[in-house]
């Protein structure tokens, strides 16, 4: 059983739309790393708060030496909790 080129063109177009139907994420406003009204009412640089809720995908694991680390940035060097 063969298929004809517009077969396997109708295929991969359905194929292609169930792909693009399992990929889509839903809207989010503003930057990447920032949860969901994070960066509003910023002008300037925008630095986002530390901790897991200001992120708009937290980590599963969060212990005190993340906390550290994110609490230091922009700062150039490691907290000491190492």
């Amino acid at each position: 059983m063969r298929m004809s080129l517009l077969q396997w063109a109708v295929v991969g177009a359905a194929g292609y739309g169930l792909y693009r139907y399992m990929q889509r994420e839903k809207p989010h406003e503003g930057k990447v790393a920032f949860a969901t009204g994070e960066t509003a009412g910023h002008s300037g640089p925008q630095v986002r708060n530390a901790g897991p809720d200001a992120m708009r995908t937290p980590p599963r694991n969060w212990d005190k030496a993340d906390e550290a680390s994110d609490e230091s940035f922009p700062a150039s060097d490691p907290p000491a909790t190492y």
